[in-house]
Formats: structure tokens, C-alpha cells, sequence
């Protein structure tokens, strides 16, 4: 595990966190953002999950507020986490029914992207489509598996979460449609993911399983579902006998420089 430079604020006794007002401030002006962004792009899933949660604007949420919500849905709740944390840990986590969450706020510094997940992410990108119960079945599913996957194994798993959980897109009858909290809480791919520059397949798992990702660039490639419900048939297959499929096959080449090219 690389280090990472944020130390996340862990709660006190009474599972309260005490957040100063500059990083409230910086929630508000994220979330305020990003709510521009969202009609039109999002899909109704993911908004509906918005409403539900009701996160407020102009605080940072306790993570109790938000586990009261979720666990009335579909029985998730949170787990607040170090900034990062390990393979292990994190599918241990999902395997409970448990989002982690990386309870820091990123700096103003980094206010248009970082590379590590914080609270932002976390809170506002994935949990609204955790009240989903598509959503909710193929991320506990997904992690039950990684549970009991080896290392390797797990490799081709995490591509899969990218392309879906992550950065994810969905066919609906007003178009296509995010449902990737990756893209859900990144102003610069919500709107770069559903313009003319990257493709778009139709999701294909072994395919996912294959593709090379880079977490420090707007990505070439997205996969979209037919519909959220096509989460609950993913999670039916034999996710493991496709991992072995894409293990056997290999990866496609990768549609973007490496770091040493670029660097």
C-alpha cells in the first residue's frame, strides 16, 4: 500500500466527528457544485438515492445520519477508515454490508481532483445508489467474492468495480446515464463521460475484467449497463469462472500512455 499524505478523523466516543469550519466549507462548495452538474447526466437511480439520503449542504455529514438511511433501504451502513486501507480490509468490509469511508476532506489544493477517495467521494458519489437494491446486492455480492479470492484473483475483481461501481455508466430511455460514483463526484468526467471523446461499450465482465485502467487521467473506455437492475444479473453469474476466463486471455492493450511515457 502506497502512503497516503491525508490523515482521516476518526469518531469520538459518541461516534461524532469534529470537523473544522474551513473543511465544512469546502463540502458545501463541492456539494453545490456538483448539483449543477448532475440533472441530465445522472441517472434517476443515483438521484433518487440523492433525495433519500437528504445529505446536508453546508456541513459535513456524520456518518450516523447517513447509516440510519441506509440501513432502512437495504440494510448497508457505513465504516469510517483510514485514508487507505487494503485489499483485505476492503473486502472484508463490502462482505458485511459496510461501505468504508475514508473520513477526511480533501484541501483546496486538490479541490478539482485527487487520486485517493475522501468523504466527498464517499458520501456524495456512492452511497446515494447504496439505497439501491440492485446497487446494494452486486456490491455486497462483489464483496463476498473478493473475500475469498486470492491476490491475483483479485486484480481482475477490481477492474470489474472500476468499470461499474466506480465508473459506470447506464443506457436509459432519455440516453446514457452515470451511475459511477468515480464520475458522480468528478465535475471534469461528469462532463467528460458522456461527450464524444471516450468509448463506450455495453458491459461485457470478462471484458471489464481485461482493461486496463489509470486513475490519474479522464478515462478512454467506460462499459454501460442496460439498466441498474443489470446489476442483479451480474451478481448471479459465475464471477469467479470469468476472472479465470479473463486471466486465461489477458489483458487488451492499453488505450492511454504509461506514467513513464507521460512523465
Amino acid at each position: 500500500m502506497k502512503q497516503s499524505k491525508y490523515q482521516a478523523r476518526m469518531p469520538n466516543a459518541d461516534g461524532i466527528i469534529d470537523y473544522p469550519a474551513a473543511e465544512h466549507q469546502i463540502w458545501a462548495e463541492l456539494v453545490e457544485r456538483q448539483l449543477t452538474l448532475l440533472p441530465g447526466r445522472a441517472c434517476d437511480e443515483y438521484l433518487k438515492g440523492l433525495d433519500t439520503l437528504a445529505l446536508p449542504t453546508d456541513r459535513i455529514p456524520q456518518l450516523g445520519e447517513v447509516d440510519k438511511v441506509l440501513q432502512r433501504t437495504t440494510g448497508w451502513q457505513t465504516a469510517p477508515v483510514p485514508a487507505l486501507i487494503s485489499f483485505e480490509r476492503f473486502f472484508e468490509l463490502l462482505a458485511s454490508k459496510r461501505f468504508p469511508v475514508a473520513t477526511f476532506i480533501r484541501t483546496r489544493q486538490e479541490f478539482d481532483y485527487l487520486q485517493e477517495p475522501d468523504i466527498f467521494h464517499e458520501l456524495f458519489g456512492h452511497c446515494p445508489l447504496l439505497t439501491n437494491p440492485a446497487f446494494a446486492h452486486f456490491t455486497h455480492t462483489y464483496g463476498k467474492l473478493g473475500l475469498a479470492s486470492t491476490p491475483q484473483q483479485r486484480v481482475f475483481l477490481a477492474r470489474l468495480y472500476w468499470f461499474t461501481v466506480e465508473f459506470g455508466l447506464v443506457e436509459t430511455e432519455q440516453g446514457m446515464r452515470i451511475y459511477g460514483g468515480g464520475i458522480l463526484s468528478s465535475p471534469g468526467e461528469t462532463h467528460y463521460a458522456l461527450s464524444q471523446q471516450p468509448t463506450i461499450n455495453s458491459m461485457s465482465v470478462v471484458d471489464a475484467m481485461r482493461t486496463p485502467y489509470r486513475i490519474d487521467i479522464m478515462q478512454p473506455i467506460y462499459y454501460a449497463l442496460t439498466n441498474i437492475n443489470q446489476l442483479y444479473d451480474l451478481a448471479q453469474l459465475d464471477l469467479m469462472a470469468l476472472v479465470t476466463q479473463a486471466q486465461q486471455l489477458g489483458l487488451f492493450e492499453p488505450q492511454f500512455p504509461s506514467k513513464q511515457q507521460v512523465s
